[in-house]
């Protein structure tokens, strides 16, 4: 199985803009990008590069996880495993965080339902490697969501970074928010950390703090694969 699409993220950042009183130029001017870029990312004509998406999300005060949600956009998202649409439910008819979704009868299933009465979407606990949600990014970056519980503030994502990808498209360092936690499965990926440069490879872990000036890119002749965790504080 294909990895179930994300919905375009360019009809989010719009939302958060307009909901925060933003121009289209002021967030440009506020990240250094031109306004054409990001009518270009809203539009879903182009794809922002992974520092470019950091400094967008900075910039609107969200977090990358919200981006990945379709809450409020007029797009619903795929299901992951473990969750259910929700049911009209009467008011009293279930007591609160009681399952309001249809569960297969004679399955651990009944106890996960409850989560679908979280007003934050669960992905979990069990995401199947068919069922992971795709962000594409511009630079030959793709993230895959592995999993959220409502109430964190975490991106736990399978990241490819695909020959010759980068996380900047303009060759420059991003910072950002967070804790970053890395582990490569496979490949090479090289990663540049204020001044040092480090080569990962198979089996090779990072963990630094985002805000440090850093870029990944992908110097090898195969996709560079590794689970990241990003923990922004709040």
């Amino acid at each position: 199985m294909s990895p179930e699409p994300v919905p375009p993220v360019g009809g989010r950042i719009r939302q958060a803009r307009l909901e925060r009183g933003m121009s289209l130029r002021g967030l440009a001017r506020e990240i250094g990008v031109s306004a054409s870029l990001i009518s270009q990312i809203e539009t879903g004509k182009s794809q922002p590069s992974v520092s470019t998406l950091y400094a967008i999300t900075t910039a609107l005060a969200i977090s990358v996880e919200s981006l990945f949600d379709a809450q409020d956009t007029g797009v619903e998202a795929p299901l992951a495993v473990g969750s259910f649409p929700p049911v009209s439910v009467p008011p009293g008819a279930a007591p609160r965080g009681s399952a309001t979704g249809s569960v297969p009868s004679g399955t651990v299933l009944h106890a996960l339902a409850a989560f679908a009465a979280d007003p934050g979407r669960r992905i979990g606990p069990l995401v199947g490697a068919g069922r992971r949600e795709t962000l594409e990014l511009d630079s030959g970056v793709v993230w895959e969501r592995l999993g959220h519980v409502p109430g964190t503030d975490v991106d736990f994502l399978l990241v490819t970074y695909r020959p010759g990808g980068t996380s900047s498209s303009s060759g420059g360092l991003m910072r950002h928010a967070g804790t970053e936690y890395g582990y490569l499965t496979s490949g090479e990926l090289v990663l540049t950390l204020g001044f040092e440069e480090y080569t990962l490879r198979p089996g090779d872990a990072v963990c630094f703090e985002s805000t440090t000036p850093h870029r990944y890119r992908n110097d090898g002749a195969e996709p560079a694969v590794g689970v990241w965790f990003v923990f922004s504080s709040a």
